[in-house]
């Protein structure tokens, strides 16, 4: 599979649907998390993100910068890419078209978020506007953006952003249904070899659970719930982070006043 990896040394897993710049309830999140870990005993960890880190929601630059840090710091911390990452590279890299596009599919709401002037997003941008947004976020971003993988795989189940094409073997699945695959996917009842974990396709009353696949995006920037799902010697359970009020809280109702502490999770 291109751009595929595996989960390599790892006994429990922890998955994280799409987050679109809510970084207050990825905080939340790893708290709870850790708290989960913690009662769980010791175990060889991995944490993996689905992808679209971006758009829609309105702390991106922080998420980003964040879990790029995260991912230098600790080789079991994986992001993995979506659709909202590749399209905001290939907008940043100079693809005039796809900068206009993307401005109008959530990528506005991420340069704000790293201090853009409305002279940036608004209007009918040209490559002055597309320039001025690049230099704004970074070559460092924009390349790790760019070489994010596209799967993990851990044992019989295969994580990724959006799904796999239906019939086609998982070592000739293409980067394009990988990231944007829909109802072909969701409706498939086919046995894919593995169960695929995936975001991508919004389940506003929590975890989608099909004999095949199972699907963890809650809709994080228009629900304010944000899910993951754990998984250790083919148990799975999952875990969930929501907005009452002003602040964000776990499923057990204490406000996260600071990130989750990766390190007491995924120990170097």
């Amino acid at each position: 599979m291109s751009g595929g990896e595996h989960a390599g040394e790892a006994d429990r897993i922890y998955a994280i649907g799409d987050l679109h710049g809510r970084f207050d309830l990825f905080r939340a999140l790893m708290r709870l998390i850790e708290r989960d870990h913690a009662a769980r005993g010791p175990a060889t960890t991995r944490i993996v993100l689905l992808g679209d880190l971006v758009d829609r929601g309105p702390d991106s630059a922080r998420l980003v910068r964040g879990c790029l840090r995260l991912s230098q710091l600790n080789p079991r911390f994986t992001v993995l890419k979506g659709n909202h990452e590749e399209m905001m590279v290939h907008a940043l890299r100079g693809d005039l078209w796809a900068y206009r596009a993307w401005l109008d599919f959530g990528g506005r709401e991420t340069l704000l978020s790293w201090g853009a002037t409305p002279e940036v997003t608004g209007g009918l941008p040209g490559l002055r506007e597309l320039r001025a947004a690049a230099r704004l976020v970074g070559r460092d971003v924009i390349d790790w953006l760019a070489q994010l993988p596209l799967s993990l795989r851990h044992e019989d189940h295969l994580f990724v952003h959006a799904g796999i094409r239906p019939g086609v073997a998982l070592d000739r699945q293409v980067p394009r249904d990988l990231l944007w695959i829909g109802q072909e996917f969701l409706e498939a009842e086919d046995d894919h070899g593995v169960t695929v974990v995936h975001g991508h396709t919004i389940a506003e009353d929590g975890p989608e659970v099909r004999g095949n696949r199972i699907g963890i995006d809650t809709g994080a920037y228009r629900t304010s719930r944000l899910t993951a799902m754990g998984l250790e010697r083919g148990e799975r359970w999952f875990l969930q982070a929501e907005q009452e009020g002003t602040a964000p809280v776990d499923a057990m109702g204490e406000r996260a006043s600071a990130s989750g502490r990766l390190d007491a999770v995924v120990a170097r």
